[in-house]
């Protein structure tokens, strides 16, 4: 009962006319800047740290609360509408939110968004102020042999599920590990990769490679079609960002699944929401074939919206307890507030809630409110975004390569970059030519740095016994499920080719008796 006096206090505090208005403009900057294709919620976060120098810590960390969820929001509206997320954990969104996009229901899935979005950050938000002892106790079970087994689990859950081929989907995994092998090794010192350009020392950053992979790519795919399908198509952006009784039901069960997979990630440090919103659209494919629902992977489902928005920013939700709890940011933009408190002189962990109660709860009570306020603004104007839609292709794409580049030449003002994802989109138009799927390539590039560096130090503290990999509950469990899932696809792909054979061979049939008829009529 003692967190919810404190809150309530928070309460007070957040819903001052002042720290209303830091609410409200921190809301619309940080979408803002979300929505821009290459900048995403980490940069929202950095760009508009400065804005706040000039105000109270108070005023400060609530306007940042803020600008902390508007970021995602932005994020995935560029992902559903461009095909090019602001950010990393809008990828899995973007897959079927620009499907749905193209289908003419763009303002449904930001709508799908904006709901889920607002019910996995409101959970989790809350799972913070009632639970966080419990979170902080799940992250300290977690040394490097959990880490790599995580990462494993990710690998194989993604490449087996959401590619329709398994070896497909394991080409893509191997892709993307490549391209997270190019760059220093941090314990040996050696260049992998590099070709001797020191360019490509820190590696290739994950913005290159989705803005490449996803956006250039896209542009590319579509240049190629441009003159069969009519230069002057327009994506269609009719329809209203409200769910019907139906939608409500389809998407419900989703939102909840991937609030589920989002919390507990937020508090261990992986990397960010990649893994959770991964595994929640995952997990929406495979019931999605359990159920025959032909929507998902051609027309967009809405599930494929709901799950992954739920699980990104529950993830969101539960990172900024672990930073509040234990000083230790679990993702980028995480980090990025952490430079924001210590700014102020202030280090969060442990005693912060002791020492600085009367900051840490106005905060916890400004998140409940920002995220409130940022339904209100994007829900309603979701169709107005979706207007975006009715630009002439060829303009719409040119403006979407533009931004893209200019999001690509902010990371490092590098020329190098923007070459590197020119090749980059080149190579995503021909992998999506050849049906190659993207996911298991960004997860891969995303997750893989993590899976080798928590696999070195687990052998460093096991003096190279590989016995230390499964030498935990947690670690024996991960791996029953990898192997599970394994089973379970492969199970499932080879029930498809069989019906496939069959319905193929049932036509070939078809076709002989179609022609012997016409041979006896004759």
């Amino acid at each position: 009962m003692d967190q919810l006096t404190h809150l309530l206090e928070g309460f007070t505090v957040a819903l001052t006319p002042i720290n209303l208005l830091w609410l409200l403009i921190g809301a619309v900057l940080g979408t803002a800047v979300g929505v821009l294709p290459g900048l995403g919620s980490a940069m929202a976060v950095a760009l508009l740290l400065p804005v706040t120098f000039s105000l109270d810590p108070t005023g400060a960390f609530i306007m940042f609360a803020s600008i902390y969820f508007g970021g995602l929001f932005g994020d995935s509206t560029s992902g559903i509408l461009l095909n090019t997320p602001g950010n990393s954990s809008a990828i899995a969104t973007t897959f079927e939110g620009h499907r749905m996009a193209k289908d003419g229901r763009a303002a449904k899935a930001l709508g799908t968004s904006a709901i889920g979005a607002f019910i996995g950050g409101t959970i989790a938000t809350a799972l913070v102020v009632f639970f966080s002892p419990f979170l902080v106790q799940l992250a300290t079970q977690f040394g490097p042999a959990e880490y790599f087994a995580l990462a494993a689990f990710a690998f194989v859950a993604i490449s087996s599920v959401v590619a329709d081929s398994v070896i497909r989907g394991l080409i893509a995994l191997g892709i993307g590990l490549a391209i997270a092998l190019v760059g220093v090794d941090g314990p040996s010192g050696a260049s992998r990769f590099t070709m001797d350009l020191p360019q490509f020392f820190d590696g290739i950053s994950i913005i290159v490679v989705t803005v490449g992979l996803l956006a250039i790519g896209e542009v590319l795919h579509v240049a190629s079609r441009i003159h069969r399908e009519g230069g002057l198509t327009k994506i269609p952006a009719s329809g209203s960002p409200y769910l019907n009784l139906r939608e409500l039901r389809q998407a419900l069960p989703a939102w909840l699944r991937g609030t589920a997979y989002g919390v507990p990630f937020g508090a261990i440090p992986v990397g960010g929401s990649e893994v959770p919103t991964f595994l929640a659209y995952g997990t929406e494919k495979r019931l999605a074939k359990r159920r025959g629902d032909s929507d998902f992977g051609t027309r967009g489902a809405i599930q494929g919206v709901a799950a992954p928005e739920a699980a990104g920013n529950a993830t969101a939700g539960t990172a900024m307890g672990a930073l509040l709890a234990l000083g230790l940011p679990t993702s980028a933009t995480a980090a990025m507030m952490l430079a924001a408190f210590q700014q102020y002189g202030m280090q969060p962990g442990p005693l912060l809630f002791e020492r600085s109660a009367d900051l840490v709860w106005p905060l916890l009570a400004s998140l409940f409110v920002g995220l409130l306020i940022l339904l209100i603004i994007n829900l309603p104007f979701a169709a107005v975004w979706a207007k975006l839609l009715l630009i002439p292709r060829h303009y719409l794409y040119a403006g979407i390569t533009g931004f893209a580049m200019l999001g690509v030449y902010a990371i490092a003002s590098s020329p190098v970059d923007l070459w590197l994802a020119l090749a980059i989109g080149a190579f995503g138009f021909v992998m999506r030519r050849y049906a190659i799927p993207l996911a298991p390539v960004l997860i891969a590039a995303i997750l893989g740095p993590l899976a080798e560096t928590e696999l070195r130090r687990a052998l460093a503290v096991s003096e190279g016994d590989l016995g230390i990999l499964v030498d935990s509950p947690i670690t024996i469990a991960l791996y029953v499920l990898m192997a599970g899932a394994i089973i379970i696809s492969a199970i499932q792909h080879l029930r498809t080719r069989t019906r496939e054979k069959q319905i193929q061979k049932a036509k070939t049939e078809a076709v002989a008796v179609q022609a012997a008829e016409r041979e006896d009529a004759r």
